[in-house]
């Protein structure tokens, strides 16, 4: 494809162009960004306009930004009006105020009106994920009229896998599938085969629970409307997906105990990440220093068996990862809806068993590992015994804790593997000197 696009530089011919308009929009994407700026210009200048707005989809909003500044003004009005409304709106909402104004003087006077209207919704609601490009009929058209209509029309929308039947105020009456269409005669009318109980969600709910409705009644767009069911537009699928993506790097980032990036990794600076990652390093450091706290308390414990101390790390460290794994699988849990918090004392009641059986098992292996130290029986069942406290205390923390925070409305996702295991190393150690004093009778 390379080869094909150098090509296409140097010719600029139009039989060059239509090779180029057989390959994928998203193949062509990725080896344009490989070009320097004015050569991206060319090929997109080159390229007829319709394939070229659908290869800058699949663009960042920075990098569609720095072409369209260099395109011709003609041109960028072009392919700016030729982008789905979501996309706009997301262009839009991505770059600075001076940049933005730039841009919304290209838009023609409807697609303007209909990207101002999308960009008052709040950041991650359905609404701002919402477009406008749908196929919008009347519940007194025949199937023949309507099939007519979506073929006409096919370009300006972003998807045909369903009809909506709106009345003559744009309030959602039903919805008809293109293989119900398909199937049914030319002369039925829609208001006798539509879905008049349309699955739909209203324009202020979390985006997560549009994923939850796409994926739980397994659809290829839904209904956007107000609270008294107007339709506002519709979320497509591969929008849903771009939120599941979006969503889990989130998530994944928080677990690692950093503040998420709003933007792809080298488009980030350094300054900017450095910011993201101090706040939650700071937090830990302050949290660790508890665990010195603790060590210093114990002193005169520590200063009588010396061989305590040589079991910290280990101690420390299987409750530290044990909370890992378990948060790891309880955040995943409520961000699925699988967990609710009234779901807390059967968590509870899970994990204290897994944790008890994993605390054995675990407490078994510290005592032959304390055995082959030689550190004597005494020093080797306190070590096997905190382990076993340990394993269970971590379990039952790194359960609760997530729940808890999504009953108060915070991100599970807060409580990171970094806090968990810094929170455990300091109590874990009180749990170990504790067993020591009373074991060894310090």
């Amino acid at each position: 494809m390379k080869k094909l696009l150098k090509e296409l530089l140097i010719t600029q011919n139009n039989l060059d162009a239509e090779k180029v308009l057989r390959l994928p929009s998203y193949d062509i994407a990725q080896e344009v960004k490989q070009f320097s700026i004015e050569d991206q210009v060319i090929l997109l200048n080159t390229i007829p306009v319709l394939k070229s707005s659908k290869v800058l989809q699949y663009m960042s909003a920075e990098e569609k930004y720095n072409i369209l500044i260099h395109l011709s003004e003609n041109k960028a009005k072009k392919l700016l009006n030729l982008q789905p409304i979501d996309e706009l709106v997301d262009l839009l909402l991505a770059v600075h105020s001076e940049k933005q104004a730039k841009l919304m003087a290209y838009l023609d006077k409807i697609t303007k009106h209909n990207v101002k209207k999308l960009m008052t919704f709040k950041p991650e609601t359905a609404g701002s994920l919402v477009t406008s490009d749908f196929v919008a009929v009347r519940g007194d058209w025949s199937v023949k009229m309507t099939l007519k209509y979506i073929r006409e029309h096919s370009e300006n929308v972003e998807s045909i896998s369903y009809s909506y039947v709106l009345d003559s105020h744009g309030y959602l009456e039903g919805i008809v599938s293109i293989h119900e269409l398909l199937l049914a005669a030319d002369e039925e009318i829609l208001s006798t085969i539509m879905m008049p109980e349309a699955i739909s969600v209203h324009a202020e709910v979390d985006q997560q629970e549009v994923v939850k409705k796409l994926l739980n009644y397994n659809l290829a767009a839904i209904p956007v409307t107000t609270a008294n069911n107007k339709m506002i537009g519709i979320i497509t699928f591969d929008d849903v997906m771009n939120v599941m993506e979006a969503e889990a790097t989130e998530d994944i980032q928080k677990l690692g105990g950093s503040e998420p990036l709003n933007q792809s990794y080298f488009e980030a600076s350094i300054w900017s990440i450095f910011l993201k990652r101090l706040p939650w390093l700071l937090l830990l450091f302050v949290a660790e220093a508890y665990t010195g706290t603790v060590l210093k308390y114990f002193e005169d414990e520590i200063e009588t068996v010396v061989a305590l101390a040589f079991f910290v790390p280990l101690l420390v460290g299987t409750g530290g990862n044990t909370g890992t794994q378990v948060v790891a699988t309880i955040t995943r849990a409520i961000g699925i809806g699988e967990l609710k918090f009234k779901d807390i004392f059967r968590v509870m009641k899970k994990e204290f068993a897994i944790g008890m059986l994993l605390g054995l098992a675990l407490g078994i292996a510290g005592l032959t590992r304390a055995y082959m130290l030689g550190v004597g029986t005494e020093v080797a069942q306190v070590v096997a015994i905190t382990l076993l406290f340990i394993v269970i205390w971590a379990s039952l923390v790194a359960a609760v804790l997530p729940l808890i925070l999504r009953k108060l409305k915070l991100d599970p996702a807060v409580v990171s593997g970094p806090f968990i295991t810094t929170f455990v190393d300091g109590t874990g150690l009180v749990i170990y000197f504790m067993v020591a004093k009373i074991l060894l009778n310090l």
